[in-house]
């Protein structure tokens, strides 16, 4: 019965040390803690092996040293807790190394037995005899537990009614139980000469360990929520070492004890003993094999895809992710964080050069402006003088048929130039806007009822679709519908044979959202990317300056609204426009 306690109570230390530990590995509170739950499982492996297998009339030293030794080091550890709990502040070294300073006298007497007398463990029947420096490193050992919980009491009365208080406050009853039982078991009871609660003192000191668990985990050790939250987020360290935990006693049972049981059953021969060393490593290639796999599949797999998706990363493929199966562990949270954020980086290097593109756009468009400007302006004076001159020619009577013919031939190219002029004029002066609150169905009207002029665009199919209840923008309606317009004419001059276009006006998001598209052939790549710069054109000689476009861009800019132009998948190129909507006030 009490191999099977002490069992149970070093298990216990060992999952609550384990436990606490992992929870937060870098908070000093819970590494003082596992050191302390590590000092208190040395303390119970000895009593389990001293009370349950030890052998009379073997030396007993061992176990008394062991004990007095230990007892000394769990409260170092509590000291320590005490100095850094609730803050996580750092050891006071100078102030350690002098209260610690009488372990050096301490621990060696203890290692040369100079702590008893004699020890005798015989017929279940424990006797010890204790020396002077016996008494004075209990008194020390006491003399730190009461220092320890004296600084906790001094916290517990700095936070009390917070949650760090109701921590340091639990800890406190914690250390009196702890004391208390452990003070009947090894102290009061055998001074009297009273050893029959010796053995279960690694039992006593359980409930005083679990309230100072329970307490620094904040009060979720036992909590179902706690629980809930480990099952969402189980770290990789609580799979492995469960894993290992499971492998190790599997393959005990499996491989041990029936190799155990075939060496031994004719006696502890030589012969035996070689059988069982042979066949106990060939047994442990098994469980190691295992272990590897579980290693290689938990951890290096995947952390392998991972580097090489921050390498493709690295080359410039943005929006590369790891194709690993959703677990809910750190190396799951890490391939998902990799995810979004190879996602966000592409989405955002994307936006950059979108931005970058319009920038560069809006540069060029204000330095042709100027030149424009300034072309259209030397042109505009000479042209003015020589069509001046061509109808003072006309006006005299000498003129032929013939001269006359010429003449209508050079003030027809007169007008060619002077359009090409006036729309240079029209793209370097874009008059500011005039806005107020317009409907897009409106501007859309009277863009479409100008183009019904043209008899080449009435052979075309126009279907329009305007969203109920579209909300109002803040525009130039003449503005707009010059936009409008040049984008229906530049559908009709897609689709010579005739076709359809189709408008649409939707609401997306706080914005409202046209689009103009045709089906005719489309555009390719580079017509896609320089559709709105300046003079750019796939119109044939003399039918389009490549102006219209940019003009169009330079209108919806200065809405603080976009332009984009795309294919089609059925064919045909979409222009689509985004304005801000009206917002009511």
């Amino acid at each position: 019965m009490l191999v099977l306690l002490h069992l149970f109570a070093l298990l216990l230390l060992v999952l609550l040390g384990f436990y606490v530990f992992v929870a937060n590995p870098r908070s000093r509170a819970h590494q003082t803690f596992a050191a302390f739950i590590a000092f208190l499982a040395l303390w119970t492996t000895k009593d389990l092996v001293f009370w349950n297998f030890q052998q009379e009339g073997f030396d007993h030293g061992w176990w008394a040293a062991a004990s007095f030794i230990i007892s000394l080091l769990m409260q170092f550890a509590l000291v320590v807790f005490a100095w850094v709990f609730p803050e996580n502040s750092r050891t006071p070294r100078r102030k350690a190394a002098v209260l610690f300073a009488p372990a050096l006298v301490f621990i060696p007497s203890a290692l040369f037995g100079f702590l008893w007398k004699y020890i005798d463990f015989s017929n279940g029947s424990f006797t010890i005899a204790l020396t002077p420096i016996a008494y004075a490193f209990v008194g020390y050992v006491y003399f730190l537990f009461f220092y320890g919980a004296a600084i906790l009491f001094r916290k517990y009365r700095l936070y009390r009614g917070s949650q760090q208080g109701q921590q340091t406050g639990a800890i406190l009853w914690g250390l009196i139980i702890t004391g208390i039982l452990k003070t009947i078991a090894n102290i009061a009871l055998p001074f009297f000469g009273q050893f029959e609660l010796l053995s279960y003192s690694s039992i006593f000191v359980l409930p005083g360990v679990l309230i100072y668990a329970y307490a620094i985990s904040n009060f979720k050790l036992f909590s179902l929520q706690s629980a809930l939250d480990q099952f969402r987020l189980f770290p990789l360290t609580y799979k492995i070492a469960i894993s290992i935990a499971v492998v190790a006693i599997v393959s005990f049972t499996i491989f041990q004890v029936p190799i155990a049981w075939w060496s031994f059953r004719d006696g502890m021969t030589t012969d035996a003993w070689r059988k069982y060393l042979v066949f106990s490593v060939i047994s442990a290639l098994v469980p190691n094999l295992l272990l590897l796999l579980l290693v290689v599949r938990t951890i290096s797999r995947p952390v392998q895809r991972i580097t090489l998706a921050a390498i493709d990363v690295i080359k410039g493929s943005y929006g590369t992710e790891v194709d690993l199966r959703k677990s809910n562990d750190e190396i799951g949270i890490l391939a998902d964080s990799f995810n979004q954020m190879s996602r966000k980086m592409a989405s955002d290097i994307e936006q950059l050069r979108n931005m970058n593109e319009q920038l560069m756009r809006t540069d060029r468009l204000a330095a042709m402006g100027t030149l424009a400007a300034g072309v259209a302006h030397e042109i505009n004076n000479p042209l003015a003088s020589i069509s001046s001159l061509i109808q003072m020619i006309r006006t005299q009577q000498a003129t032929n048929g013939e001269q006359r013919e010429q003449l209508d031939l050079i003030a027809s190219q007169i007008q060619r130039i002077s359009r090409v002029t006036k729309d240079l004029t029209d793209f370097a002066r874009v008059r500011p806007a005039a806005r107020t609150a317009v409907e897009v169905s409106d501007v859309i009207s009277s863009a479409l009822r100008l183009a019904q002029f043209d008899a080449t665009f009435q052979e075309l199919k126009v279907e329009v679709e305007i969203e109920p209840e579209l909300p109002n923008i803040l525009a130039d309606a003449d503005q707009l519908q010059q936009v409008f317009l040049n984008l229906v004419l530049n559908a009709r001059d897609a689709m010579p044979g005739g076709g359809e276009i189709r408008i649409n006006a939707v609401q997306s998001g706080s914005s409202v959202r046209i689009g103009v598209s045709d089906s005719g052939s489309g555009l390719d790549e580079l017509s896609v990317r320089k559709a709105f710069d300046p003079f750019y054109t796939t119109k044939p000689a003399g039918k389009g300056t490549g102006l219209g476009l940019a003009v169009c861009y330079g209108i919806i800019t200065a809405h603080n609204g976009t332009i984009d132009v795309e294919n089609n998948p059925g064919g045909g190129a979409m222009f689509t426009v985004t304005i801000p909507a009206l917002t009511e006030k």
